[in-house]
């Protein structure tokens, strides 16, 4: 095979595919025809399900560059297959740029990437591309994304926006003067309309779909064979069930279809102002964005229809469509490196890095603040399904394949029963050739025995339990968004919690500050609102370092930033849109102490001059904010005194940041004992610092400085505790969690011995138990990356241990301490930078740290998405709890993540509860619990009553015999049915216990328990069915009345008459279907397992009343409709005689 015909495109991505080249082929297009029609269709249908077949049958290989489609597969597990047909998007119509020139640039999938004139053309990039000489750019559509061919790679690439390879000095000096209208032109045509097109499928268009499943067709098969029996009744009643299941699926599909439609129309079309190179102002349609368009935010707010960058004033704005976290989101606008003196300007521009600064499609802009006559504008950097919100969407409509054991175990079932089947096929042909049937009658019944050994209900069946257990879940406060995955809730046995506002309350309380003068810390005060204090740079710190808000009049914002400026009590004051506009310069968000506690004013002696007198005023103007990063783990603001020449910096953060970034003079010896003694005990604390800035620095200057010119050189003013209270369940819901041997570790962004000392608080390390940090420091000036040990106790004592080699680490620190497991158990705790290190330096280190990690502090959002993957690798199923915000990414990849939101459905996990309480994690994994045992249960149930109706009716064949159109209605309907959709009712048992369901059906104990019962069931029928043989009265007595040699039952007499032309009316018949009847409800108690995993049977009082057939009166219930059904022309005396 060439080489070439074979590509990988969106390499090292979560999506990356191989892709092959093929041409149409007549002669195989010919061959294919003919096969469909002899098939009667079949193949067609064969081919539509697989398109790797259906491509490979129809087409020869060919290079990717000259392909006409092109066959992808995903490099995952699943290894799934797509086709796209390639189609050529003309470009010699276009009025405003020369085809060649458009060519040049765009065909390799990095348009805004080049020259931004499109008169800019040179003639080596014009022999880049072979495809110029005919202006049409080839390419392909899939999942919603366009990939063009790029003659550079020699593949097919995504057209990208300004969100790759952009840096930020190009943002501002080549694409804030905005686009011309030529070049928006050009970039509409290769980047489409701007809009996340989740197009609702026809009524019409969903039903051929539907219809075409693999089960409809097997049904449709079935019931065609069925009429052809004379077994009407039974195939109407499948027909009717069939129907009201494909509409129901109908009705299900097109509502998720317009729900997801409605939720992504909301900014499909609105009216949006841009900015053109001439500085001119143009209304457009949301839907003409494209990448580069200078977007001009309005003063009202707006819900935002693209990804852009801000580049001129301040934004509110609400995320909770995205995160979950409702508390509003100030966002900057992107530092200018031009301005920065320390030479910034090559860093490159990312969505994510810069998140601070980015809106995102589908948020909603509640606030803008701006420069008179400079409006608040923002680049479009990516547009339609490329934008987060599209990304959203995507993985919405084409979500990834759920691996579980269960299901894969449950494929391999199904084969053995078709295997079944087999046997039963040949069994069935032998035995009619032998006894001389018609051939059309060996065909139809060697058939007949294929739809029974398959059920056609299982996929139905399967997924009763779930539903219930979805509907459970609700009524507790739990929403689901992919149920599939409350099945793998059930084998979680693990659980990573996020500490602030899941295992400890939301709110943090001050608990006092303790600030430094003369660089030593002075002894800790607990009211901070006093006049003492009103005009220290700490409180003026407090008091401007924050990212609060007023909305509607109400001070918004992090709860964290609320409290300690209500522990101040000072005022916060916003500019009105009128006092901005009478001023040329920003009108600064405003903070000032009551009067109260200010110092009265001396009066004066002369009268004449008390107009003239002011009151003492002391106001704090916030000039510029640099909001807080998950990665920096700190904020800071430039403000100004009222009256005062000189701007001051503030900042505050995670301790340990803030000391490195102060001169080391002013931070007292006893810092880090300090530090060690408040996180000890579980406290959290914050560092505040703070510098004078040089008077130079003018108000239009600290607009455009860069957060790095400022955070740095400043003077350490003190340390701010908070008290982090438990919530008061967690302590009992981590010990019932344990109580089950699940693991529960915690991930966190504060600091790593306040994490260790909450862990200990709330029982996740036991008081005994010994905590090892792993410190790990990256290759440094030619030295390699090296770990340091030390117990947590000692942390200060061991920080200059000396470093263990890796290649000591598993002797010295695991297999050691594997052996006295018993007697000394031990923790690991790292931090965020100690853990990419090991990741990136200690590869084989990694699994021995999962298997004993349980603090890891300081975990920027991505990191914790990386340790829920690392934990995977070790063959746990994770869970993952926490507050939707930083915890997006490790919410969507843990088998079971759990978002602690008050929305209701929260897109950033699976799971959603509408209680902020960890009480929700051990019901979750109940019910996942119960789900899957009551899957287990159906699918044996299913799989036994698929064998006991097989041989059935293989021993009624055995005398040329079958059961009756009645029987098989009743035993599908009146038993199987309702018996399914009971049994799946019974609720999760009450308490999680430490033993665990099984992962799979291809377990020892599973298997033993089917294959009894089989066996049980085999023998049972046999018995019957040749006891009856041996009562007295078999070989004379009549059936009925009637015709007196009408129903001999010998296999060896004859049977068939006009009124009984299959034979049914036998005593053999009458005992197999009692017997087999029985033997469903029994092998349904038997298989609807209760404790520990669900309640029992007799507590599921929807079966007691269903499933009468379970009480005396049930029974004779039961009898009555069996009489009435099979026995029409046999007397009740023949009737209880081949019972007895």
């Amino acid at each position: 095979m060439d080489r070439e015909e074979r590509k990988t495109i969106n390499q090292g991505q979560e999506d990356e595919m191989e892709i092959y080249g093929y041409n149409l082929s007549r002669w195989k297009l010919a061959i294919v025809s003919l096969g469909v029609i002899c098939t009667g269709g079949f193949l067609l249908l064969l081919l539509y399900w697989m398109p790797e077949w259906r491509v490979k049958a129809t087409c020869i290989r060919a290079a990717i560059k000259d392909c006409e489609v092109v066959l992808l597969r995903t490099t995952d597990e699943f290894k799934m297959w797509f086709c796209a047909k390639i189609r050529f998007l003309s470009l010699e119509s276009h009025p405003f740029v020369n085809p060649k020139s458009i060519a040049n640039k765009i065909s390799n999938g990095h348009a805004v990437h080049l020259t931004e004139n499109p008169a800019e053309d040179t003639s080596h990039e014009m022999n880049k591309y072979s495809q110029t000489q005919s202006q049409q750019i080839r390419y392909f559509t899939h999942h919603s994304v366009k990939y063009f061919w790029n003659d550079t790679i020699h593949n097919f690439d995504f057209l990208k926006g300004l969100d790759e390879g952009v840096s930020c000095t190009s943002i501002y000096e080549k694409h804030s003067a905005g686009l011309t209208k030529g070049m928006h032109a050009y970039r509409k045509l290769l980047y489409g309309i701007n809009e996340i097109a989740v197009k609702v499928p026809s009524v019409f268009k969903l039903l051929i779909k539907e219809v075409l499943n693999p089960f409809y067709i097997f049904q449709l098969f079935s019931v065609i064979l069925w009429s052809t029996d004379e077994y009407y009744y039974y195939a109407l009643a499948i027909v009717i069930m069939s129907i009201v299941s494909i509409m129901s699926s109908l009705y299900s599909i097109r509502k998720q279809y317009i729900m997801l439609h409605d939720m992504v129309a909301t900014h499909s079309t609105v009216r949006v102002s841009v900015c053109r190179v001439n500085e001119e102002i143009e209304e457009i349609f949301s839907t003409d964005l494209v990448p580069g368009d200078v977007m001009v935010i309005p003063l009202n707010g707006t819900v935002m229809p693209c990804d852009a960058v801000l580049i001129n004033g301040t934004c509110i704005v609400n995320e909770s469509m995205l995160t979950g976290e409702s508390v509003p989101v100030t966002k900057t606008n992107l530092p200018n490196p031009s301005v920065d003196i320390k030479g910034m300007g090559e860093e490159l521009y990312s969505p994510e890095t810069h998140k601070r600064h980015t809106l995102f499609c589908g948020t909603t802009v509640i606030q803008t603040r701006f420069y008179t006559g400079e409006l608040v504008k923002a680049i479009v950097v990516r547009t339609g399904f490329s934008t987060s919100k599209g990304q959203l969407v995507r993985s919405i409509l084409y979500p990834k394949p759920t691996d579980f054991k269960l299901y894969r175990d449950a494929y391999l079932f199904l084969l053995c029963l078709v295997a079944v089947a087999g046997i039963g096929f040949i069994y069935t042909i032998v035995n009619s050739i032998l006894n001389e049937v018609e051939v059309g009658e060996i065909i139809i019944e060697s058939l007949d025995i294929i739809t029974i050994t398959v059920p056609p209900a299982l996929p139905a069946a399967m997924t009763a339990g779930i539903v219930y257990a979805q509907r459970r879940l609700k009524n507790v406060g739990i929403f689901c968004i992919s149920p599939q995955r409350i099945n793998i809730c059930g084998q979680l046995n693990l659980v990573c919690f996020d500490k602030t506002g899941t295992l400890t309350e939301d709110g943090l309380d001050l608990w006092g500050i303790q600030r430094v003068e003369n660089t030593r810390f002075l002894l800790p005060e607990e009211n901070v609102c006093n006049e003492l204090l009103v005009k220290s740079q700490f409180v003026a710190c407090m008091a401007t370092c924050h990212s609060l808000t007023k909305i509607e009049g109400v001070l918004s914002g992090d709860p964290l930033d609320l409290k300690m400026f209500e522990a101040i009590g000072w005022i916060l004051e916003e500019a009105t849109e009128e006092e901005t506009a009478l001023h040329n310069r920003i009108m600064p968000t405003v903070v000032r102490p009551p009067k109260q506690l200010l110092p009265e004013s001396t009066p004066v002696g002369n009268q004449e001059m008390e107009l003239f007198e002011l009151p003492a005023i002391y106001e704090i103007g916030i000039v510029r904010q640099f909001p807080f990063s998950s990665a920096l783990q700190r904020m800071s603001v430039v403000a100004r005194v009222l009256g005062d020449k000189k701007m001051d910096a503030y900042m505050k953060g995670a301790p340990e940041v803030i000391a490195s970034l102060c001169k080391p003079e002013t931070v007292p010896v006893e810092f880090e004992e300090v530090l060690e003694d408040y996180t000890k005990q579980g406290f959290r604390v914050i560092a505040l610092a703070h510098r004078k800035l040089e008077s130079k620095l003018t108000w239009h200057k600290v607009q455009n400085i860069s957060r790095d010119t400022i955070e740095n050189n400043m003077d350490f003013m003190g340390l701010i505790i908070m008290q982090n209270k438990l919530k008061q369940e967690t302590p009992a819901v981590l010990e019932d969690l344990h109580k089950a041997n699940i693991r529960t570790v915690m991930v966190t962004g504060d600091n790593m011995l306040t994490a260790v000392s909450v862990a200990r608080d709330c029982g996740m390390i036991l008081p005994q138990d010994k905590v090892i940090i792993a410190e790990a420091l990256p290759p440094k000036d030619g030295k390699v990356a090296k770990i340091n040990w030390h117990y947590a106790d000692s942390l200060t004592q061991c920080s200059n241990s000396t470093a263990v080699g890796s290649e000591d680490i598993p002797i010295k620190l695991v297999h050691d301490s594997l052996e006295d497991l018993q007697i000394t158990p031990y923790h690991f705790a790292m931090n965020g930078k100690s853990f990419s290190v090991i990741l990136e330096h200690f590869q084989d280190l990694v699994p021995k740290l999962m298997l004993h990690g349980t603090v890891f502090a300081r975990m920027a959002p991505d990191q914790k998405t990386q340790l829920v993957e690392a934990l995977q690798n070790v063959d746990y199923f994770v869970g993952m709890c926490g507050d939707g915000a930083n915890d997006c990414g490790a919410l969507k990849r843990a088998h079971g993540g759990i978002s602690l939101s008050e929305l209701e459905a929260s897109v950033a996990s699976p799971f959603t509860s509408k209680t902020p309480s960890i009480s929700c994690v051990p019901n979750l994994i109940r019910e996942g619990r119960a789900a899957l045992m009551t899957s287990f249960c159906v699918f044996k149930f299913m799989a036994l009553y698929s064998i006991i109706q097989y041989f059935s009716v293989t021993l009624l064949y055995s005398i040329l015999s079958n059961l009756g159109d009645f029987q098989f209605l009743f035993i599908d309907l009146a038993i199987i049915l309702v018996v399914v959709f009971t049994m799946s009712l019974n609720p999760a048992w009450k308490e999680l216990v430490a033993q665990r369901p099984p992962s799979g059906l291809i377990s020892g104990a599973l298997l033993f328990s089917v294959l009894s019962q089989i066996v049980i069931c085999i023998g049972f029928q046999s018995l019957g069915f040749f006891w009856v043989k041996q009562q007295p009265w078999y070989p004379s007595l009549d059936a009925c009345n009637t015709t007196r040699s009408l129903f001999q039952n010998s296999s060896h007499l004859e049977n068939e008459t006009e009124l009984d032309t299959h034979n049914i009316q036998n005593y053999e018949n009458t005992t197999v279907f009692f017997i087999s009847s029985f033997q469903y409800l029994i092998v349904a108690i038997a298989f609807s397992k209760g404790k520990p995993f669900r309640q029992p049977c007799y507590k599921n009082w929807k079966v007691r009343i269903k499933r009468g057939t379970e009480g005396p009166q049930g029974t004779q219930f039961f009898c009555c409709i069996c009489d009435y059904f099979v026995c029409l022309h046999i007397t009740h005396h023949v009737a209880s005689s081949c019972l007895c």
